[in-house]
Parts: C-alpha cells; structure tokens; sequence
C-alpha cells in the first residue's frame, strides 16, 4: 500500500486494523474463536443460577492474556487446556435473572483487541456483544431440523369431493374458478384459482415426505378463508371444508358476482354448517396425529394481525347475517359482540355500516386490520385460539406468525401482546416453537420472552441469493457487484447471525424460496422478471441446477433449520407470488434434484456439527467461498466454486483443528450433471487443504476419525 496516497483514506478503524497488524505481526487473529454453543458456552442455554462456563480459543502460546468482560467487569480468564495448535482459556460466571451481556479483550504486549459475536474487533462495539438470556431455551426437537413448508392448495388433491367449484362464490369482484388442469401455470390474478390441493392430499404424501428426510411440516393457513393463500381468515376456529371434510353439502353455485342468493348458495352451506367444520377439524387432528406416529412435526401459519373481509366477525359480504349459530358481524349491526375488533371511522349516527372506513392492513379493505388495544375481548379470543391448537386434540408443534412485528398500533402494544402469546402457547405445550415472519433485526423480540426465532431472510436467504446468483429474492433486480461476492456474503451473514442468540440462530428457518417470493431455481437464471410482463415460461428458461445444489448444499451445512419449499426439491421453477405457488409436479418430477436433496438431507443429520455446531468462515475469493462447521467430535469443511470453470482453492483447514496428519473424506461432491458420492481422501500441508472444484460445484469434506 502507498501510505502517502492512501492512509488518509482509511477509515478510522481501518488505521487501528493496519497499525496493529503492523505492531503486532506474531498474533495469530484468525485463531481466535468462540461462540454460543455448548462447546464454548456451557451450558449453552443457562437457567437462572446456574453457573456457565465461557470459553475462549487462541493460538497457542500466541497470546498474554485473554479477559472475559461480562458487564462491565473484567474477568482474567484461566488456560485450561492446550493442544498441538490452540490453548482454550476459561472463565465462569453466575447467572441470575437478569440478562448478562459480554465480550472478550485478547492482550499481546502492549496492545490489545477484542472478539464480539461477529469476530475480531480492535474496538469496543456494544451492539455485537455476546449476550445470555438466563431462562431462554428454544425447543431441542428444531434445531437444526428440516422442514418442509406447503402451500396447501398446490401441494396434492387426496379428496375430490371438497374441491372449489367454478362461480362457487365471488371474491374480490370476481367468481372463483375450479382449475382442472393440474399443471397449468397460475395466472397473473390467480388468487381466485383454486387446484383442489387438501389435508387429504398431504396424508396421502407423509410417506414421501418420510422418505426425503423431512422432520417439520409448516403448513400455509389452513382456516376457513375465501382465497387459496388463505391470509385473509374468515373463522379462526375451523379448518376450511375446502381443505378439510365436505360431509354436507347442499345449495346451488352462484350466477353472478354478489351474494343475494347467499342463504341457498353452496358456499355457505360448506362453510357454516357445523358438521362440516368439525369434521375438517377433525381431519387435521388425524393428520397431526399421523404425522407424529411418524416423527413429524406440524407448524401452523398464524396471521393475527388482520383477517379478511368476509371474517364472521366483520361480515362485510353478510355472508353469516341470519345463519343459525352465528350472531351479528360488526358490520351488520352497531350492536354487534364484534364492534370493538375492529377501528372504525367517520361514523355517521344514522347509518350503519360506516362506508367502508375501517382500518385495513395497508390500506386493504379486504383486510381489516384487528383492533387489540380496543377490544380486551378481541386479545382474549386470540390467546385462546393460540392455546387451542397446540392443545389435545390437535397438538401442533408451533406457529408462524405472519407479519409478526405489524400487529398492534404501537411498538409497545405489539411486544405487551407477544409476552402473552408465549405464556399461552408455552402454559399449554412448552415444546411448541413460535416463529415470526419478519425482514429487518429481529432482536428486541429475541429477548427470551416473546420469538423464538424468525423466518431467516436477512441471515440466510438474502446474502445467499445474492452471492449465487446476484438476484434480488423476488427477481426484481440484479446486482452484478454482489454475484460471486464471498466479502459481502461473509459481512453481511456475520452481521445479520449476530442478531440472533445462538438458541434462536439454531431454531431460523433457513429457506431458498417460500410464498412471498420467486422459486430460487428461476433465480438461477439471473434474469429479472414476474410472470405478469415476462410470462410464465421465462421463469422456466437458462436456469442452473448446479448453483441449485450448491445452495442445498450450503442450506443443509448452515446453522439453522433448513426449510424446503414444497417442490424445489423436484425442480419448480416460478416467478414471484403468484407464480411461485405451482403445483407439485407429481409424476414429472426431477429424480435427480430429489435424491441430491435426500443425500444432504442425510448429511445434516448424521453430524450434530451440522445441527448444532459451531462455524467458522474459512475464505474465498470471487465466485467462491469456504467455511467450516466443527463441536468437540467431527470438523466439517464446505465449500463451493460458482464459477462456469473449474477452480483451485487454499483452504485453512487449521482453523478447524485439522492437522496435517489427520485424514479427510469427501462426503459429497454436487455438479451441474448431478452428484457424487465415491469416496475420496484428502491430506493437508502445513494446515492448508488444497482442492480443485469442477465449474459450478460444492463438497462437504470432513476429518474421517469418527465417521
């Protein structure tokens, strides 16, 4: 570097990084190392009183002093234990319940420099401090568990006779429409499409799900609801016949788009009559009880921050107005039980409804936004429905929650409302997870006592997208400067998992694709697109089932709980909502993308380095990249090349605790033509693995003494 030229340039912690390494050339920083999981932090989820043991890794005989500071107060650390390469210093600590915050000063002569949740540090920064929640414990049973997420109407048709019929009923000015062509694209407008995907249909397919290695079935909402996404409920308390049991069925289709004829009509008589309700609630209680004669698990799609229009509560359609068993909507009548659940506006004392003007979720009047701070009522019902279904008979596993941080009008309420909502799902089932859909840090409700974790989009799907592929998760633009790049990956994961706590980061759902978003396939094609202006077949074009598998590879290898979405394993493709939501290609599936997910999903499972295990980033370069997953048994290594070439790389196998006479065993090699799972052996020099990838690839290489 020309200091003359460039010094004034850098930035001010830049200038401390290049004195140090200048001063202090013999401290080895990239041993440094610890974390949150139980090899470093033990125990790793502590409760109050307990004693935990915190740990610290350097090179060895590299460094004069490591201190743990916890709270303020310095604590010399004591060497514990030494091998060939590291010393391990130790400190312990007393918990009470109060929430502990820490981090480490490394000393070396006269300087010093710290190490925080996202690495080496040369000065103080509070906001990535270490932290303990004394009393936090996430459910064992998900981390790193696979899951697998099914939008139910796509998914698979088990039972005929509850299907959605042509001009069924209106919804959102239009009549609904049964498809007949399993295969077809969804349109540009499909949320009135219905393809006949049920409850039924997800029984008829646990043993496939069995068989691909699925642990978690997170099911899209399956309460009563007008449309086939099912974000707008209209009854909280009942599975949707159309997903459930039809056993009584009476009353004509409609004849055009409003609902005179609502009394006689078949969709009211599918959807009100109890005997229908109870029996599709009933068959969701077989298929959770199925699922767990088979060891899976089953999470629900919880939106409670609004509900649909045609919800029995508002009754804006009058769709319950008259129906034996059900009393007056809010919007039929000022002396509705249901007034205060929703925020009303320019009320007129001589009319009834007010025009419209509620509050609707971002403006939407199909989706009348729920009034909790004005309805204790509201917020009771609510809670009861949260304990209802992770209780007998039903007994889910959890829920997710949409749009999680915008429930409630204030900050403040949203988070009051959370604390309750773990105290009565966690009262009724302590092993049920809570999982919020959320963009941004997510931490304030990672505190211990609201979240357990949320869908993992800025730590996982966000910066795994980019370095890929260079594509924006809903294909909506491309950036050539993030493709290939292993900086902006590694900065933006480290900063983005600092976020979390380790029990929290152990639990995200790490999915490729999901409703909300296009199918990361499509993605591969670097093409930005919807199928509104490129038309669904462009999604299906130029796409690379190499940088597919690649990111399987890292997905199953990544802290988390990897999460599939229902068809990426068998080769979907698809632009963003709707046509993410195709259906499942059963009989034309892709064997090879199924069977390359089965042998990863195997992979992960085999090794609690991969589940629960530490990780280290290990290095890359353009279009490359390597990290390593390690805990007291097994060091893994995986690494990929996203070039259209084949690459040599230098990997620091050391900062594993490989050493050279330990050897190594490939466990998988993915490529664009498929995948390989001959074993191959691996020395390293001078603790250094030297690999040559083909053109689009990854492996997962580990230490072979405890295979």
């Amino acid at each position: 570097m020309d200091l003359g030229m460039n010094f004034n340039r850098l930035s001010r912690t830049e200038k401390i990084m290049l004195y140090i390494d200048n001063i202090t050339p013999t401290l080895n920083k990239r041993a440094l190392f610890s974390d949150g999981t139980k090899l470093f932090r033990n125990p790793s989820e502590p409760m109050p009183g307990d004693d935990v043991k915190i740990r610290f890794r350097t090179a060895r005989e590299n460094v004069d002093e490591v201190i743990l500071v916890c709270d303020g107060k310095e604590i010399p650390m004591s060497k514990e234990s030494s091998d060939r390469r590291f010393d391990y210093y130790q400190a312990v600590i007393h918990v009470d319940d109060n929430k502990v915050f820490y981090y480490f000063k490394i000393k070396t002569g006269r300087f010093c420099c710290y190490y925080n949740k996202k690495g080496i540090a040369y000065e103080v920064q509070d906001w990535y401090n270490f932290s303990i929640d004394p009393g936090y414990k996430t459910p064992d049973w998900a981390k790193g568990a696979v899951m697998y997420q099914i939008y139910v109407d796509r998914f698979c048709n088990g039972d005929t006779n509850n299907d959605v019929v042509d001009k069924e009923y209106s919804y959102i000015g239009d009549m609904v429409r049964e498809v007949n062509d399993w295969n077809k694209y969804p349109e540009a407008m499909g949320v009135r499409e219905f393809y006949g995907g049920d409850l039924a249909g997800v029984i008829k397919k646990l043993d496939y799900l069995k068989d691909l290695g699925v642990d978690v079935i997170y099911l899209n909402p399956i309460f009563v609801s007008p449309s086939n996404h099912k974000y707008d409920i209209q009854d909280y308390d009942y599975v949707d016949p159309h997903f459930g049991r039809i056993v009584k069925d009476e009353g004509e289709v409609l004849n055009d788009g409003d609902f005179d004829n609502k009394h006689a009509s078949k969709f009211i008589s599918r959807v009100t009559s109890k005997e229908n309700l109870e029996a599709s609630n009933a068959l969701f209680a077989e298929l959770v009880r199925k699922a767990h004669n088979m060891g899976i698990k089953v999470i629900l799609d919880g939106v409670f921050n609004h509900c649909g229009s045609f919800n029995k509560w508002l009754d804006k359609e009058r769709i319950y107005e008259g129906v034996e068993g059900y009393e007056q909507g809010a919007y039929v009548s000022k002396d509705s039980p249901y007034n205060s659940f929703f925020k009303f506006y320019e009320e007129d004392p001589g009319k009834w409804p007010y025009n419209n003007s509620y509050d609707g979720w971002w403006g939407h009047d199909t989706l009348p936004k729920l009034n909790y701070e004005g309805s204790k009522k509201l917020e009771n019902y609510i809670l009861n429905i949260a304990k209802k279904w992770v209780s007998e008979p039903y007994n889910v596993d959890g829920w997710r929650l949409d749009v999680a941080a915008d429930l409630g009008h204030s900050g403040e309420y949203n988070h009051l409302f959370w604390q309750k909502f773990r105290e009565s799902v966690k009262e009724a089932n302590p092993e049920a997870i809570i999982l919020a859909e959320h963009y941004g840090d997510p931490s304030s409700w990672l505190q211990g006592g609201e979240w357990d974790t949320v869908m993992n989009y800025d730590a996982f799907m966000e910066p795994l997208t980019w370095f890929l592929t260079g594509l924006e998760k809903h294909s909506d633009e491309f950036r050539g400067d993030l493709l290939g790049n292993h900086e902006a990956f590694f900065g933006a994961m480290s900063h983005h998992m600092a976020k979390f706590n380790t029990q929290s980061l152990q639990v995200a759902m790490n999915e490729l694709s999901n409703h909300d978003h296009s199918r990361f396939l499509t993605r591969t094609n670097r093409r930005v697109g919807r199928t509104a202006t490129a038309g669904p077949e462009a999604a299906n074009a130029n796409v690379n089932k190499g940088v597919l598998k690649e990111a399987v590879l890292i997905q199953m290898t990544w802290p988390g709980a990897p999460t599939i979405y229902y068809g990426d394993e068998a080769g979907v493709c698809g632009w963003t909502d709707p046509d993410n939501r195709r259906t499942y290609p059963w009989g034309h599936e892709d064997k090879d993308l199924i069977n390359v997910h089965k042998e990863l999903i195997k992979i992960h499972k085999n090794y609690d380095a991969l589940m629960t295990g530490s990780i280290i980033f290990l290095g890359g370069g353009p279009m490359y990249l390597s990290y390593g997953r390690f805990d007291d048994k097994d060091k893994i290594i995986v690494a990929v090349n996203n070039h259209f070439d084949s690459l040599s790389m230098e990997i620091n196998a050391w900062e594993l605790g490989i050493d050279d006479a330990d050897t190594l065993v490939r466990l998988i090699l993915t490529t664009e033509d498929g995948y390989d799972l001959s074993t191959q052996f691996y020395r390293t020099q001078n603790g250094i693995l030297h690999l040559t990838l083909p053109a689009v690839s990854g492996v997962i290489i580990k230490n072979s003494t405890a295979m």
